[in-house]
């Protein structure tokens, strides 16, 4: 692992094809005339620098550092030895050195591979091959720079991806489930009061908690189904501003008496419908859990091109010390900032609490 983030490996097959590549490059030396080839000793030398060569290729993946510096030491000696040769595979090494490892440290192999396969011959004065192999270090290490940059950035993106996921579950798992369960502990809490003095009235709000646990299972249902098939079509029916007058009601049941006002008319996304509901949803939640006793005014006004939200509650002076802090004010910023929206929340001059959202319905504003 990198300093960019990046962990690249070297696959066995690609390994034994650089190992089998070396020994028939590096072997060819032996099919030079014997003129060129030089004394006998050049030759003996020759066989253990392409065994070394061969086994640091092969421990390459796992010591990049120490193999590139014993391939690029083969080469310096065949150019010595043989400056006919040519820097055999120090290139194909010097690509694969600036692939597996961070561009600061592959940069250090660079200067080195230079010196390595350019010095030797600047000293015996060829000067257009020693030219040609520091354009070809160049061009070498800056393809295997940019093939590094390409997968960094593409681990980077999955990454991405994989907490946008992450949060988008987190967010509709809260929205499905938050409200409903609120209703819930509120039935079953006003049940428990009044259970003994009022038979009847526990056993309404029994119901009621009995209709938002089924609720709140469909829901779920209906939310791992859509997880299940990956973004495919809809599995069945999203809330939409139609639905708000039902949401009203189960939070009015629920102990927070609910005035929804909406006005203006137009053609409003099912994705902006979807996000307008849970947002309401979620102010009202929080008025049942911080305002109970109060009441809340809701407001939805379709107006040009945006949809507009306004939710208040009456709960007093201000908000608890936790108000404004939890994952649901999170999740419907974030909620308002995907579809192109903004979303104010706060305390209101008046007392309570209260959220604004714009929702654009043409589009990301």
């Amino acid at each position: 692992m990198g300093d960019d983030g990046y962990s690249a490996r070297l696959a066995p097959r690609w390994r034994r094809v650089l190992v089998a590549g070396s020994v028939v490059v590096s072997g060819s030396v032996f099919a030079l005339e014997p003129a060129v080839l030089g004394p006998v000793w050049a030759r003996m030398v020759a066989v253990p620098l392409i065994a070394g060569q061969a086994a640091a290729l092969w421990w390459l993946d796992g010591h990049p550092r120490a193999g590139t510096a014993v391939v690029l030491f083969v080469s310096a000696w065949f150019q010595v030895l043989f400056p006919a040769f040519g820097p055999g595979v120090a290139f194909v090494v010097l690509c694969t050195y600036a692939w597996l490892r961070p561009a600061g440290e592959s940069l250090r192999g660079l200067a080195l591979a230079v010196v390595a396969v350019c010095g030797p011959a600047l000293v015996q004065q060829r000067w257009l091959p020693a030219g040609l192999w520091l354009v070809a270090c160049l061009l070498a290490w800056s393809w295997g720079a940019q093939a590094r940059a390409r997968g960094a950035r593409r681990v980077a993106e999955r990454r991405q991806a994989a907490l946008e996921e992450r949060a988008r579950i987190a967010r509709e798992l809260h929205d499905v489930l938050s409200h409903t369960v609120s209703v819930m502990v509120v039935q079953a809490a006003a049940a428990d009061d009044v259970f003994d003095s009022n038979p009847g009235q526990a056993r309404a709000a029994l119901r009621r908690t009995e209709e938002a646990g089924r609720q709140a299972l469909a829901e779920l249902r209906w939310f791992l189904r859509t997880v299940r098939e990956d973004g495919g079509q809809d599995s069945g029916p999203q809330p939409t501003l139609a639905d708000l007058e039902r949401l009203g009601e189960s939070v009015t049941a629920a102990g927070v008496p609910v005035d929804l006002v909406r006005e203006g008319d137009g053609d409003v996304p099912l994705t902006v419908q979807l996000g307008v509901y849970r947002i309401v949803q979620e102010a009202l939640t929080n008025a049942l859990r911080h305002a109970a006793g109060s009441r809340a005014a809701v407001l939805v006004r379709v107006d040009g091109d945006a949809v507009l939200v306004r939710v208040r509650d009456f709960g007093g002076a201000g908000p608890s010390p936790h108000r404004g802090s939890g994952q649901g004010l999170i999740g419907m910023r974030e909620r308002a900032s995907l579809l192109g929206g903004t979303l104010r929340a706060g305390p209101h001059p008046d007392g309570g609490f209260q959220v604004e959202a714009a929702l654009p319905t043409g589009g990301r504003a």
